[in-house]
């Protein structure tokens, strides 16, 4: 760790600071922290928060006036956070200029004296925080006013029987522990800002992020849910929200990339037949009017939209009890979104239930039953029919810490 603390010094000594002078110099700053550690230890032994200030109190020694902090408190928790907090008022104390990059509004409020707002690369506002609220901060980041009331757009839908409890799932740093019941035929909405812990909610329940707490249970009790391959066994599908990164393989064709969750489920020692695929993606391409010359063109080739439908081709190939579609309608044209849509709502009519993890808020209003709003990290609020509403759902995600513990 001493060498962490003094690279910056290296250069200008030429080199000269001997291995004593290092732990000198080490615990003397880390002392102007609050940090009183063993120096000589390897920073990947300490905990998150540690190796956080120890990078602050090298980057402040290597310049001194301006600090920038990108997504400090990401993977903290809530002590480790006002820890962290500590060390930040203490630099403003001393002058230096802070530079706070978050995702978190309690946090931002609670740290910040002026916040500046980006939206596409460009910069959209600054304002004194003490001059704006949480509504009027969303209204910035997302770029219009609040809407008024849109009536719900399902029309009471009615859903089947419990398929699925989920009580406490959750994953330090990643989401904190959260209760859902998944009924069958149902859409479950997901609301929140980027970075709110939408995405990680999805990973832990397909077992991409291993939990370290709660259970899902199904009627005939608990589900193993440790792991993808364990989940996609139980019935789980996951079309991600990257999908060029996540989600296809761009150089494999679109037949290999419609087979691979049937494969999985079926079990790799039981391989598919070449002319068994073909028929699927065939059909799929015809069902899911997939624009492609042939089911062997590799799908990195093909349009943002069928890429999309290639995903839900996959999973509907597979025929999943609980699918999980995180922003299935993001980066795709007018035409290819209304398709998305019109396939979740023929998917549900069928029984199958999904998490449809959205940014765009009118979406949400048009296809769920039941919309969970989730912030810093933690589900905070569940609307359900006439209740579900741009203008309600924006107020979830912008409302105060203690407006949410005194609903509960």
């Amino acid at each position: 760790m001493a060498e962490n603390l003094t690279l910056g010094r290296q250069p200008r000594r030429l080199g000269l600071v001997s291995r004593r002078g290092m732990r000198a110099m080490a615990r003397e700053m880390l002392a102007g922290y609050g940090l009183s550690i063993d120096v000589e230890r390897d920073l990947g032994s300490y905990s998150v928060a540690v190796q956080q200030i120890v990078a602050i109190a090298r980057a402040v020694h290597l310049s001194g006036k301006v600090l920038i902090l990108d997504e400090p408190t990401a993977s903290l928790d809530a002590r480790e956070v006002a820890l962290l907090f500590d060390v930040v008022r203490n630099l403003r104390e001393r002058g230096l200029g802070i530079v706070f990059v978050s995702h978190f509004l309690d946090q931002v409020f609670a740290i910040s004296d002026r916040i500046t707002v980006l939206r596409n690369g460009r910069l959209i506002a600054t304002t004194e925080a003490a001059h704006l609220d949480r509504v009027q901060l969303i209204n910035l980041m997302l770029g219009r006013e609040l809407e008024q009331a849109t009536a719900h757009g399902q029309g009471g839908r009615a859903a089947g029987g419990e398929m699925l409890r989920v009580e406490g799932l959750g994953r330090r740093g990643k989401v904190a522990p959260f209760d859902m019941t998944v009924r069958s035929g149902e859409v479950i909405g997901m609301a929140g800002l980027l970075g709110s812990g939408r995405t990680e909610t999805a990973e832990v329940l397909f077992g991409a992020t291993g939990a370290d707490s709660g259970t899902v249970r199904d009627e005939k009790g608990r589900i193993d849910l440790s792991s993808p391959a364990r989940a996609i066994s139980a019935g789980f599908g996951f079309a991600p929200e990257d999908r060029k990164t996540d989600g296809i393989i761009g150089d494999l064709t679109l037949r290999e990339n419609i087979a691979l969750a049937l494969q999985a489920h079926r079990g790799w020692a039981r391989p598919i037949p070449r002319a068994e695929q073909r028929r699927l993606a065939e059909d799929y391409v015809r069902r899911l009017d997939i624009r492609t010359p042939g089911a062997e063109k590799p799908v990195g080739l093909l349009s943002g939209g069928n890429q999309q439908k290639v995903i839900l081709a996959r999973w509907l190939a597979m025929n999943p009890r609980f699918l999980i579609l995180d922003e299935p309608t993001r980066g795709i044209d007018v035409g290819a979104h209304a398709e998305v849509l019109r396939l979740i709502n023929e998917m549900v009519a069928s029984g199958m239930s999904l998490l449809v993890i959205s940014s765009e808020l009118e979406e949400l209003v048009a296809v769920s039953d039941r919309v969970i709003v989730v912030r810093d990290r933690r589900h905070v609020a569940q609307l359900t029919g006439h209740e579900i509403t741009t203008d309600a759902i924006v107020r979830a995600i912008a409302a105060p810490e203690r407006d949410t513990e005194a609903a509960e």
